[in-house]
């Protein structure tokens, strides 16, 4: 299967935050230190991006997303969260699975699709649980990348 973005085995983690702005700190921070870019301006586009509104997806599923000079395709990483965070969802539930992911500011329809892909994968109910239940990281990984085809189409 052919993903549309790239996540790395290492920007997978299970964190403890207390609130959503922890987790966008935890999640810049992974997506600087796993694919080369700078924290801050990766928290600033994560932060510019929440406050057009709440990338919480629902089902307990943030995607918080950015566009990022220096990015040339579309990365992302994965957090599970020990405990659910509040994150202005609009089913209004707790997250505890954050997926991030960054794109170039040019990337267009690609960042799109992106996200979509990383919706449909979560969207499915069994595959969520598994997740949120998975072992380990390279559970989590394996979760996430080996989707059927017709979720990332």
């Amino acid at each position: 299967m052919t993903l549309n973005f790239r996540l790395e085995p290492h920007a997978v983690r299970t964190v403890d935050c207390a609130d959503k702005a922890a987790v966008l700190s935890e999640m810049a921070a992974l997506l600087a230190y796993s694919y080369g870019h700078c924290e801050a301006d990766v928290l600033d586009g994560l932060n510019e991006r929440e406050m057009l509104g709440s990338t919480g997806f629902g089902r307990g599923v943030a995607l918080p997303h950015a566009r990022l000079a220096g990015v040339e395709a579309p990365v992302a990483a994965l957090l599970r969260l020990s405990s659910p965070v509040e994150f202005e969802a609009a089913d209004a539930l707790p997250v505890n699975l954050v997926v991030g992911l960054l794109s170039s500011p040019t990337a267009g329809a690609a960042h799109l699709h992106a996200l979509a892909a990383i919706s449909r994968i979560v969207r499915d109910d069994a595959r969520r649980t598994q997740m949120i239940e998975a072992a380990d990281e390279e559970t989590l990984v394996a979760l996430l990348t080996n989707a059927p085809e017709r979720a990332v189409a």
